[in-house]
């Protein structure tokens, strides 16, 4: 018999992270709203690397955020609103995007993102649903108290949930539960006016609770993926007992409090942590997401170039990094408003995919070794998986011809190494340093190189 949960944390902490969650390790991250139709932010360097050089001052007025559009040409003087000027007159509201970004979902076709999803090698696909904009993309029962009309009038939620899982996909849900601009804190400049823009009315709190327990109802999502915070008399328990209880495989982020990934009396339950343009240092015990755009905004920015974006090389290391350490990577595309994923984002996607056919199995199913990390004689990166009796050693670069040599590793007598992609075994040989592992041919440009070993082999004591 399932297990029945129950509002408490001693009830909430008995729910394990399923298997699915840990095995998928790529996911799919999409915010689209009505700031798609501006798609514009300054070409600036994200809150992570900007706040520690600039302050949050410097950071909310230049945010690079593409998404967080109407707070930042709410900020007088700023980039964004000498451009909003500039592109639509003094008496043009936020709010007058609304028919243009109708109007251009009109066409969208969600199938052909699913197919660029799958083909990517995604296992799960992440919505927003209501960025801090509070523009529902659900025509939702509880519409919003002081806008009228200002959700989607197509089911935009539910008509990709239908499409991703067609694809054999899972399916998230993001909701911005402690910021919504049309309750409160537009014009947010610094840190302080953050803090106070977190919404704590009751009515707010009926709102957000209501939105998420009707998303939780009509389309049953695998992830519950909230931001920013949650309003305290919105019974986070109480709601995460009740999802558990409809979707026991289903997983909770942990942004539902201001500080995510607290641990202590005050903590809100969480399944995985999601550090924002981060990839943590070590292996962590706790399963955790890290989340990043294609470039320094999440939301379409038609100002960033095809250099602002990472490269295919680099997302491929990222999510060996991440994998190697017990993480996901969820990666963002931000489509434009007429639902059209950018060239520059799907190629990214598509040379991903390309690598994941050939190197899948380091990735898919794996858990950490005993070390995440390790290097060649030559100086490239190595990470670490294991599955089973067989542990992964991916190259994070093309080998120098001749043997690659693994540092600090020791295999059985016996042992098989592979080259992935290939059935046919390599020679290899025990060194003093390592073992050396004799390839074929010369390598072929990939952007990392993944290895076979099995039965796992042995660290060496230095």
């Amino acid at each position: 018999m399932p297990l029945r949960y129950q509002p408490t944390s001693e009830s909430l902490e008995q729910h394990l992270v399923p298997d699915w969650f840990h095995d998928a390790k790529l996911g799919i991250f999409i915010h689209w709203g009505l700031y798609s139709v501006p798609a514009w932010a300054p070409r600036s360097e994200t809150f992570v690397d900007l706040v520690p050089k600039r302050g949050y001052e410097y950071h909310f007025k230049h945010n690079s955020y593409a998404e967080w559009y109407w707070n930042t040409i709410s900020i007088e003087g700023s980039p964004s609103h000498q451009h909003h000027l500039k592109a639509y007159g003094e008496g043009f509201s936020y709010h007058d995007f609304i028919p243009l970004f109708r109007e251009a979902t009109q066409g969208w076709a969600p199938e052909i993102w699913a197919s660029l999803f799958e083909f990517a090698g995604a296992r799960y696909v992440v919505l927003t649903t209501k960025h801090h904009d509070g523009f529902l993309l659900w025509p939702s029962e509880h519409p919003n108290p002081f806008k009228d009309g200002y959700q989607s009038e197509r089911d935009l939620a539910g008509e990709l949930t239908d499409a991703v899982r067609a694809h054999g996909m899972r399916m998230g849900l993001y909701y911005s539960g402690g910021l919504d601009w049309t309750f409160q804190g537009l014009g947010i400049s610094n840190l302080n006016e953050f803090i106070q823009a977190v919404p704590r009315s009751e009515e707010y709190a009926r709102y957000a609770d209501t939105h998420w327990r009707e998303l939780i109802e009509r389309y049953e999502p695998s992830i519950l993926w909230n931001d920013i915070g949650y309003p305290a008399a919105a019974n986070a328990p109480q709601l995460f007992a009740d999802f558990y209880n409809r979707v026991p495989d289903g997983v909770i982020n942990d942004r539902f409090q201001i500080v995510p990934g607290r641990r202590g009396p005050r903590a809100v339950h969480f399944d995985f942590r999601t550090p924002e343009y981060k990839v943590l240092d070590s292996i962590e015990e706790r399963k955790w997401e890290s989340t990043r755009g294609m470039g320094n905004s999440f939301g379409f920015n038609r100002n960033e170039t095809d250099e602002d974006l990472i490269s295919t090389e680099a997302l491929v290391h990222m999510l060996v990094d991440v994998v190697s350490k017990n993480g996901n990577l969820l990666l963002n595309v931000g489509p434009t408003a007429d639902g059209t994923i950018p060239w520059s984002q799907a190629e990214r996607l598509l040379g991903l995919g390309w690598w994941l056919r050939t190197n899948g199995d380091a990735i898919y199913g794996t858990r950490p070794w005993q070390a995440a990390t390790g290097e060649t004689a030559d100086g490239i990166e190595v990470r670490f998986t294991q599955k089973g009796d067989a542990v992964y050693a991916v190259l994070l670069g093309m080998p120098e011809d001749g043997p690659v040599v693994i540092r600090g590793i020791e295999l059985h007598p016996g042992s098989g190494v592979e080259l992935l992609g290939f059935r046919s075994p390599l020679s290899w040989e025990q060194r003093s340093e390592g073992v050396a592992i004799t390839l074929r041919g010369p390598a072929t440009g990939a952007p990392a190189y993944g290895f076979r070993i099995s039965p796992a082999p042995r660290l060496s004591t230095p």
